[in-house]
């Protein structure tokens, strides 16, 4: 077996893997390169390959580093099939028709045709096939299986079995006991090579026992004073994870139900694959789904705006009120409306639930600054700042290792990806000093015989 790395070797973004075994070639994620402006270049470079010599396409999640090229792969003439779990094709037809506008203006800027349009997404949805977890697809030589891998709904890591050996590419893996999903599986424990995500390789996730315990002190000071409560948030899995844990504190009797509104339609339209594929949630969301035959997330309450004039008469609604609102570093969507509103009034807080990168208005925020421009306007920030921190989708070093090890005795290789050059040594490290596993970090363009 050959293996080629397109993507995601020395960065973070651009998931891509090229596996080739007796001249029959697969893929195993297409995504974009994010992030930064040489990695948007990349965007833009002729595919690696040539498209029809692709036999089919195996997707580990929906996030638009891991999918964001498909389109621009069929619109090339790609007409194979693409296989994942039902609820990342779903996801990623929402996060692709989303991305579209921003990617058609990116290519402006670079002087460059669009990716891709929507059309492209229509056939290619058509081409794509839904596999349940642990079931089998043979490819020519190849025999693929997808098993859950616990970062966000329907995310698996694909196992390849070609030439009586055994290639896991591991996707991006999840934290022990997510809040609404299953737990993933752990290596199959007679794998020759792993390629491993190693984002939070070289660092332990902060201890998120008390996060619950954060929210509810934060919605019962909203309640008190009769404020506002801000949370800007990424549209998938986070925005979910916490409305999902502010709904059982209300069933729970332990905060007043306030009035919450969900300000953004790509959160709505994936909060619905939620709520189409129980059968991938865990048994505590899946009972709370089934109290009275409601929806997971529209309890008493609850608006959702869709519209921008829905949006703008969120203002109207007399306080205290919860407002998630996109983007979740407050660096685009509706929530900057809301903070040129909200943020001057030292009854209102601002709640944060991600990272907030450098340059952000959210990491400016959280840094304490007085006065922030939104708008070209300036804008007095006397509001509460809160940051809960624990929410991350990543496993850390010690969950990863974790991972590993029931594999440990076979392993021949482990190839570290998703990660940038620190965790990733980091982790390649840790890897052969505990699990006594020879480790690589490779580059993108490299290739390796299995």
């Amino acid at each position: 077996m050959k293996l080629k790395f397109l993507g995601a070797a020395g960065m973070v973004t651009g998931s891509s893997f090229l596996i080739e075994s007796a001249g029959e070639r697969i893929l195993v994620d297409c995504g974009i390169f994010q992030g930064e402006s040489y990695c948007e270049r990349l965007n833009f470079e002729p595919l690696p390959y040539d498209p029809k010599s692709i036999k089919a396409v195996f997707i580990t999640h929906a996030h638009i580093d891991h999918t964001g090229m498909l389109p621009r792969l069929v619109k090339s003439g790609y007409a194979g099939p693409i296989y994942s779990t039902a609820p990342t094709r779903d996801f990623a037809r929402e996060l692709l028709l989303d991305s579209e506008d921003i990617l058609r203006k990116e290519a402006e800027r670079h002087g460059m045709p669009p990716l891709y349009a929507a059309p492209d997404i229509d056939v290619l949805v058509r081409q794509w096939k839904g596999l349940g977890y642990d079931e089998q697809v043979t490819v020519g030589p190849f025999r693929v299986t997808l098993q859950n891998a616990g970062h966000i709904l329907g995310s698996a890591s694909v196992v390849i079995e070609a030439e009586s050996k055994k290639l896991v590419v591991s996707g991006d893996l999840g934290n022990h006991n997510p809040p609404l999903i299953h737990e993933g599986k752990s290596i199959p424990p007679d794998t020759d090579c792993c390629l491993i995500e190693s984002s939070y390789g070289d660092r332990a996730h902060e201890d998120f026992s008390h996060r619950r315990e954060i929210l509810e002190d934060v919605i019962e000071d909203t309640a008190r004073v009769k404020g506002v409560l801000m949370i800007p948030v990424f549209a998938m899995e986070r925005m979910q994870e916490i409305l999902y844990e502010v709904n059982e504190l209300v069933d729970q009797g332990r905060v007043p139900g306030l009035q919450i509104f969900i300000d953004s339609p790509l959160a709505i339209h994936l909060t619905e694959v939620y709520e189409k594929y129980p059968d991938y949630l865990n048994p505590e969301a899946r009972k709370f789904m089934g109290k009275e035959g409601r929806k997971m997330f529209n309890f008493l309450g609850v608006r959702l705006t869709l519209t921008p004039e829905e949006s703008k008469g969120i203002s109207a609604a007399s306080a205290p009120k919860i407002i998630f609102a996109g983007s979740g570093m407050s660096n685009g969507g509706r929530i900057l409306r809301h903070e040129a509103q909200y943020l001057p009034d030292s009854e209102n807080t601002i709640l944060f639930v991600g990272y907030q990168a450098s340059g952000t208005l959210g990491r400016q925020i959280l840094d304490g600054a007085k006065e922030v421009k939104i708008f070209g306007e300036t804008v007095a920030v006397r509001s509460k700042v809160v940051k809960i921190s624990g929410y991350s989708a990543h496993a850390d070093q010690s969950r990863l290792l974790e991972w590993l090890a029931p594999a440990r005795d076979r392993l021949k290789k482990v190839f570290m990806v998703h990660g940038d050059k620190g965790p990733s040594e980091a982790f390649a490290t840790k890897v052969r000093d505990e699990l006594a596993v020879e480790t690589e970090a490779p580059t993108v363009g490299e290739e390796v015989v299995i």
